[in-house]
């Protein structure tokens, strides 16, 4: 898949200069956390976290918040910061094809049934257990871990049962 071009003011995100700052958003109810299969290049059909670029002037969770709503249309409550996690991918010739610095946040949900918007193919709510069966993003189930223990750990309700 090619990447679409870019503005006159925006770099490529093809072979970038510098890294892309990006916000996720790990969505707990109950017992589950929510995923979305990519639409788009990289990682096209892969399973992860609602996310995207922050914008110029953008806060990282408002960023994570965003992204939530146009990718899924559902409403959270950020609870805490994660570790970041780096996507590289490098072509053949070892260049850099993409780089990424994803900024993740734990939440728990509040509102709204989860729909693909345009960015994802699917969507899904997943145990931790089941992450080892899907094909997710580079260090999601450590991600997806640290969500729960985050939102465990502030003891607040995860909004939702099991069978979410």
């Amino acid at each position: 898949m090619t990447e679409p071009p870019a503005s006159a003011d925006a770099p490529t995100r093809l072979f970038p200069a510098r890294p892309f700052v990006g916000a996720s958003i790990a969505v707990i109810r109950g017992d589950r956390v929510l995923l979305a299969a990519r639409a788009n290049a990289p990682m096209r059909g892969v399973w992860t976290l609602p996310g995207g670029l922050v914008e110029a002037g953008e806060a990282l969770a408002e960023a994570a918040l965003r992204e939530l709503q146009e990718e899924v249309g559902l409403t959270a409550e950020v609870v805490g910061v994660l570790s970041p996690t780096e996507i590289i991918l490098r072509a053949e010739d070892g260049r850099t094809r993409h780089h990424y610095v994803v900024h993740p946040h734990a939440a728990v949900w509040t509102g709204g049934e989860a729909v693909p918007g345009p960015e994802a193919l699917a969507v899904r709510w997943a145990t931790l257990a089941e992450l080892s069966g899907l094909d997710t993003t580079p260090g999601l189930d450590a991600t997806v871990a640290a969500a729960f223990a985050r939102v465990c750990a502030g003891g607040r309700p995860t909004g939702g049962t099991s069978d979410a």
